[in-house]
Parts: structure tokens; sequence; C-alpha cells
């Protein structure tokens, strides 16, 4: 719960916190079991409250007499409201565990918050005007790292425990309709546990099976880099080469042909920008089918800094080494990710499926979307791309992440060098948390790498733990759906931050 939503695009950068709108992080100077009366304090009580009460009315009643004008009209009434009865509805009463405190303790606040319907625990930031009578200026929620002693990891864990404690708590999630998708949880080349969950389709009541092809949002971007990566070592690309080389001005415009290299895009560091722009929205999603279709939406598009120089994530960026690697191969992208990717692999579950037409086994997308009455579940068939491409919007299963993990671990992609390469932070070039293709997240001594996926009824990821060997994947077809098991997973295979 934030107040404001973000529109949820291919672009969505995954990591365990699912947080939309940040208001400031408060250092932990001392933690207090009751919330004090501060003027902070008082409306982060108020909040709380409202979120256990459940009702829509008191909350746009409280929302429109108690928030800033500037924070009012940062979203429409109706997404603040949206965001309050997405909080209610996932987490359920949320119960105090300790508040945190700052030097600006009276007008900020931050306070941990426990779900017990989600096990679960979450990170209340408020923060209110100085002057009476101290209009809530801004709001934050997030997932938050379990209290000392409670995360699984606090204890030793076996392959069994982690196996047993995951099957559970999924049976819990989808019980109560909080969980719907896949999940697989590896270690080396040993499946351990795998499940599926909810339905494929709510219209026809199809259940989710562990075969069951789900959208994979960004994730395609790995098959991109590896793609790439692989024309680097034929000598048919170099991550050095600009962009001109290979597009013409159909493409690119002359600045980013003069000076946008490979290496920027696959890094997201070229400051190219987002092919879902006004003219995306405002058109026919048929229009965007081929690669060669896209040029309108990708063509205007110019750096906005120097590359190399900074880190903004682009789907502009990673698009346009699809018709890179098309010209440096020879091949069409998506004959060319389908011959030296998926078959190699042993990925027979995947592509990028023309969704006009009937696929067989392919999981349909929701938001549920909230009114005074209830809430319905809404498809994300006209808000998706006709076909996916090389920024993503493809399909894939869990099993066939977990086959494109081990073989690219295995050196049958590209060379266990390359991989090195693909899988560690740039710094040279401003891209500390992001290497090529791939997310990269610090886990105490551990390092995860892999990427994930999100839009209007999508949510995916892949993580590949390189000291420890575990591998996991989750797909799910509901909006935001996979961050509870995510969190799950990441307290049990991770040390706890320090």
């Amino acid at each position: 719960m934030h107040w404001k939503r973000k529109k949820l695009f291919f672009s969505r950068f995954i990591t365990l916190l699912w947080l939309i709108l940040l208001v400031g992080a408060l250092p932990l100077l001392s933690a207090v079991k009751e919330i004090p009366e501060t003027p902070a304090g008082k409306r982060a009580r108020e909040i709380i409250d409202l979120v256990n009460q459940g009702s829509r009315q008191k909350l746009q009643d409280y929302i429109a007499g108690n928030f800033t004008q500037e924070f009012l009209d940062a979203a429409s009434m109706e997404e603040h409201l949206a965001v309050y009865s997405e909080t209610c509805d996932l987490y359920g009463r949320l119960e105090l565990e300790y508040v945190y405190e700052d030097e600006n303790k009276d007008y900020a606040i931050g306070i941990k918050l426990k779900s017990p319907a989600t096990e679960s625990w979450l990170k209340l930031n408020v923060r209110v005007e100085e002057k009476p009578p101290h209009k809530i200026a801004g709001i934050g929620l997030r997932l938050s790292w379990p209290p000392e002693g409670s995360a699984p990891s606090d204890r030793e864990l076996t392959a069994q425990d982690m196996v047993d404690i995951l099957a559970r708590y999924l049976d819990k999630l989808a019980k109560s309709g909080k969980f719907s998708g896949t999940v697989l949880l590896a270690k080396h080349d040993k499946i351990l546990f795998k499940g599926a969950y909810g339905l494929a389709s709510e219209r026809y009541k199809v259940p989710n099976k562990i075969d069951t092809k789900f959208n994979l949002g960004s994730m395609n971007k790995m098959f991109t880099a590896v793609a790439v990566a692989q024309l680097v070592e034929k000598k048919k690309l170099s991550y050095e080469d600009l962009v001109g080389k290979y597009l013409d001005s159909s493409w690119v415009q002359p600045e980013t042909a003069q000076k946008v290299k490979i290496k920027h895009l696959l890094s997201h560091t070229s400051g190219l920008g987002n092919f879902f722009n006004k003219k995306f929205w405002e058109s026919s999603r048929l229009l965007y089918r081929g690669i060669d279709e896209w040029k309108p939406l990708v063509n205007d598009d110019k750096p906005k800094f120097e590359p190399g120089t900074k880190w903004s994530y682009s789907n502009t960026g990673m698009f346009l080494l699809g018709p890179i690697i098309a010209k440096a191969s020879g091949q069409g992208y998506y004959d060319y990710i389908r011959e030296n990717l998926y078959k190699p692999a042993g990925m027979i579950n995947s592509g990028c499926f023309d969704n006009d037409r009937p696929v067989p086994n392919l999981a349909i997308g929701y938001e549920k979307k909230y009114t005074d009455e209830g809430f319905y579940w809404r498809n994300n068939i006209f808000d998706h791309t006709v076909k996916g491409g090389p920024a993503g919007g493809g399909f894939s299963t869990v099993e066939d992440l977990f086959h494109f993990a081990r073989a690219l671990l295995d050196g049958k992609l590209v060379s266990k060098e390359t991989v090195e390469l693909l899988t560690t932070p740039k710094p040279e070039l401003n891209s500390p948390g992001y290497g090529y293709g791939f997310t990269i997240v610090k886990r105490g001594n551990d390092t995860a790498v892999g990427h994930g996926g999100g839009f209007t009824g999508i949510s995916s990821i892949l993580q590949i733990f390189k000291k420890s060997g575990y591998i996991y994947a989750i797909m799910s077809n509901h909006s935001n759906g996979i961050y509870l098991v995510q969190l799950k997973l990441d307290t049990m295979l991770s040390p706890r931050p320090r």
C-alpha cells in the first residue's frame, strides 16, 4: 500500500521488496513496542486501524480530509482506494511488531508490522506535515525481512525442511486465493520441489499444471543477452560495437547509432527509454507483432544521458538487440532463439507465441479490480502485446526455466567464462546491480542472479544462487503474484541481511 500506483510494465525490475512509493528510509536507531503519541505516530495508528477495519468508505473519507493536496493529487481517488483494497485483501489484519525511531521521529515514523494471514512482515513508513493538523504527506508499505528469530534461515535447514516449509506455505496461500501459479526449487541439477496452484482460466475454471505456460514479462532479456554472447563468441558481434553498425535510420536516431554500444544496451546504460509510450497505449496491439513492426515505437528514442555514465532500465535498449541479433546471425530473432537457446537447453514449452491464436496450455493473466461491493477478475488480454520479443513478453514454464539455468551453468549455451561475464556487475558502466541481461543481488555470502518480469496479470522470476547451487523459479498469472513466495524462499536460502 502506498497510495500511488505505478503501471507494471515488462521493465519491472524484480527484487524481493514490493515497493511502489518510498517516502524515505528510517534508520533503526532504537526500537520500541508501542507507537508513540507523536504527529506521525498518531497518523500511522490511524492508517493501521483503517486497514484492519477494511472499509473503503471510511478510507475514502479519511483520504479526502487528511492527505495533503499534493499527496491527494498524486493519484486518483480510485487508485488510492485500489491500493488500499489490495493491501486489505492480500495481507488481512496487521499486527504491530515494533517501531523504528529516528531524529525526525515527530514527523516521520517507520513501523514493523506482521501479517499472520501470509506469515510475512511489512515496513510501514508515514511522513506528515510539520504544521497542524499534520496532514499525511507520504505513505509507503513494503515487504520486509522477518524479525530476528522468525526467519527459517535463522536455524539450520535441511533440503527436506525447505521442501516441507514451502509445500505447507504454498498450500496455505493457494487455499486463501493468495497465489496462482507454479513453483520449482532445485539444488544443482536435482529438482527438490515443484507444484502448481490456482487457475489458468477463471472463466473456464481450468487449473494450472506444472507445464502450464506463463508469461515471462522481462525475463526474455536473459535469452536475448545469451544470444548476443553466443554471437560474440562466434566473432559475429562485439560488445564494443556501435549500434549504428547494424541498425539504420529506420531503427535509430543518429545519436543512438553513433554513441550507444552493444554493451550499453545489455546493461541498461544506453540512456534510451521505454517503448510502452503514449503511442503504444493509444494504438492497436495488432500493429506490433513482428520485430520490424515495432520501429515506430523505438525510432524516436534518444539517449537521455551519455551512454555508460548512468543506469536506467530500458525496454527500448534491450529490444534493439533483437534486430541486431538478426542482422549479425542472418536469422530472424525468433528463429535464432528457438534454434540456439530453446532447443539446446531442452526448453520444449517456451516461445514468443501469437496471443490472438489458440495456444494450448497457456495461462490467462489476471488482476483483481476492487469496488465498494467487492472485487472482480479482469484479464490482461487487451493490455498485453500480441507477441513478445527481445525485451519481454514470451512464455515459459518453471521446468523450462530450470533447464535454461542448468544449460547456462553447464556451458551448453555459452562458455563458463561468458556466463561469469553476463552475471557480474559492470561498475565501469555505472551498473552495480545488473550485468548483461541478468540482475545481480547479494544474499549474505552468496549472490543470486537471474531476472524477473511483471505486467498486468504477469509476475515471474528465476534466481540462481552462485555458491550454494540453489535455483528457484516462480511464475504467476496474477499481478504481483510471486512476491510472498519469493520472500519465503529468500529467507530460507539466504543468510539474514546485516
